[in-house]
């Protein structure tokens, strides 16, 4: 369970870190810039958890490619979430970049959906009192039990 303090710091980089990628340092990012779906902070608030959601317009491919792009200039982007959360925060916490997989999760869970054989109800001609008459009666528990 993180703290309000956890999560107010979560929050406020999550904030930064998307205007970062956006207005700082596009020219990193060719193409769409990734989106930050989570962040998470320590308890010290000296590690910060960032959960990239890495959007491609093209092939899959790029995912990876974007991933080690935002990795190998963690440093400028660390500097650049600096400039704008000083005023804020004492230390700027180490990122660390994971990539987030959800969407990619969500999209395969709905074509397992779609791919699924449902059989088709029961035609509306039959009688559901049937159903009620086959199924086997209640055991009595009292002899004075009526039905």
């Amino acid at each position: 369970m993180e703290s309000k303090r956890q999560q107010k710091v979560a929050s406020l980089l999550q904030q930064d870190l998307a205007a970062v990628f956006q207005r700082d340092l596009p020219h990193l990012f060719p193409g769409l810039p990734p989106g930050i779906s989570l962040v998470r902070v320590s308890p010290d608030l000296g590690v910060a958890r960032v959960y990239l959601s890495v959007l491609t317009v093209g092939g899959n491919g790029s995912n990876a490619a974007q991933e080690a792009l935002v990795k190998d200039n963690a440093k400028a982007i660390r500097q650049a979430l600096a400039k704008r959360v000083g005023k804020q925060l004492r230390i700027v916490p180490e990122l660390v970049f994971f990539l987030d997989d959800s969407a990619a999760y969500a999209a395969h869970m709905d074509k397992v959906f779609g791919d699924l054989h449902i059989p088709p109800a029961p035609a509306e001609g039959t009688d559901p009192t049937d159903n009620a008459a086959s199924a086997p009666k209640r055991p009595r528990l009292f002899a004075d039990d009526e039905e």
